[in-house]
């Protein structure tokens, strides 16, 4: 979409018209980022793969990035427009008044990407918008020296098929690191992609959940958390509280707010385990850190051990498949082999066809499987009920969710963070899915973008 370049341009007076808004998160979790924040009265569009968009003000601000579980962070779109030269980019960006949106000190690194578009140099193209918006703020601020030492506005370039978008970045640190997790697995889960693996099951607070294979427990803690209804930014910073049109009490009334919505701990505590011990004790840590140690308990137990006597409960995990986050490596837990400690090579194809064997004594529960291994359904015995495509880091992974016997009414849970079931008092009818994301076409190159 082409605007006027000075049209999304948002005054740095909090009472001034509305921020124009753009949520990058990984492919496939459009929908979900979409949902999160209509749950926060916002409303949003899917305005390409992997970004959502939406207008809102400062108060929005702090609360999506206090509150969004799935997303990547929250981007300020400044001005969007035709670059098919230097002079347009230089030109153009020259002429926003950036002296509304950056102060006189402010530090305004420029980071920049170029895809299927006439200037393929993106050094060059971050020069020419860090020199264009070097004399905008002089013009602006009526002064001839900029000395950077203020808060930080990260501003980007993203030139594709020729059209500029200019954002300036309100997150920082990518919004999936929650200020918890120190201590991780050979091959983390994004606490982003637990968080939407558990909003994609029926799974609430006070029904069973197991993870069979917890690793360093993000998806019992991102389920705990959701449970607990904890806000996910709580215990963390973000770039723009330092910005001078961010009060202090703005800010201070978000976090308290978020702070008085949480719920007391669950009376169904979620079961962790892994054949792993050691990694337990990271687990364990990191769940003390999330301020959910008592509503999990972790235990170390191979896979085939696992068992239950609860009836309608979830499976959510995330097994062993082969490859290492970022890297054609093989085996999910290889770092541990460089030590001598670890297992060589994962039977794969044995722990897959185990499952099944597993899942039978678990007959009433619904099952949610991450992972990249290629013949899951083949030894599960059927297909799944539904499949998404997701990503793993850099790895595409598929997330099949075979669904159990829906709960009779009684047992049934009312508070929910999860998708709303409908009443039936067929017991044996499965549960439905949550709607497919759409899919709008993309200009942008199909690979989950860099945290």
């Amino acid at each position: 979409m082409e605007s006027n370049p000075s049209d999304s341009i948002a005054p740095s007076n909090p009472a001034s018209q509305p921020f124009d808004l753009i949520v990058p998160c990984a492919f496939g979790l459009e929908a979900i980022v979409k949902r999160e924040l209509k749950g926060l009265g916002i409303e949003a569009s899917i305005s390409d793969s992997g970004r959502v968009s939406f207008r809102g003000s400062h108060e929005s601000i702090c609360r999506a990035n206090l509150w969004l579980r799935t997303a990547d962070r929250i981007l300020i779109r400044v001005a969007e427009f035709p670059a098919g030269d230097f002079d347009a980019l230089f030109d153009t960006t020259r002429d926003l008044p950036w002296g509304n949106l950056l102060p006189a000190d402010a530090a305004f690194p420029v980071t920049g990407r170029s895809i299927k578009s006439t200037l393929t140099s993106v050094p060059a193209c971050q020069r020419s918008v860090k020199k264009a918006i070097v004399e905008a703020m002089m013009r602006d601020h009526r002064t001839s020296e900029l000395p950077e030492t203020g808060p930080l506005y990260k501003v980007d370039v993203a030139i594709v098929k020729d059209v500029a978008t200019l954002t300036i970045d309100t997150t920082g640190r990518s919004l999936h690191r929650r200020g918890y997790r120190t201590h991780i697995s050979a091959a983390p889960l994004k606490e982003t992609l637990a968080s939407a693996m558990v909003m994609l099951t029926y799974w609430r607070a006070g029904r069973p959940m197991i993870d069979p294979f917890c690793g360093s427990g993000t998806i019992p803690i991102e389920a705990a958390r959701i449970g607990r209804n904890i806000a996910p930014g709580l215990e963390r910073e973000f770039a723009c509280q330092a910005w001078p049109d961010f009060s202090a009490e703005l800010w201070s009334d978000a976090r308290s707010t978020a702070a008085n919505q949480s719920l007391p701990p669950l009376e169904e505590k979620i079961l962790a385990s892994d054949i792993d011990g050691r990694v337990l004790t990271a687990a364990r840590d990191n769940a003390i850190r999330a301020g959910v140690q008592d509503d999990i308990h972790f235990q170390a137990m191979p896979v085939h051990e696992i068992s239950s006597k609860k009836n309608f409960g979830c499976v959510i995990a995330n097994p062993p498949y082969g490859q290492r986050i970022g890297s054609g490596q093989s085996s999910r837990f290889d770092a541990e082999d460089q030590n001598g400690d670890g297992p060589e090579d994962w039977e794969l194809d044995e722990l897959y066809e185990s499952l099944p064997a597993i899942f039978e004594r678990l007959p009433t529960w619904s099952r949610y499987i991450l992972t990249a291994y290629s013949n899951l359904e083949h030894a599960m015995g059927r297909a799944a009920d539904r499949r998404r495509k997701l990503y793993n880091g850099r790895i595409e992974c598929t997330y099949y969710q075979y669904h159990g016997p829906k709960p009779p009414p009684a047992a049934r849970v009312n508070k929910s963070s999860s998708p709303k079931e409908t009443e039936t008092s067929e017991q044996t009818k499965p549960e439905p899915s949550a709607p497919e994301p759409s899919k709008p076409k993309s200009p942008w190159p199909q690979t989950p973008p860099k945290s």
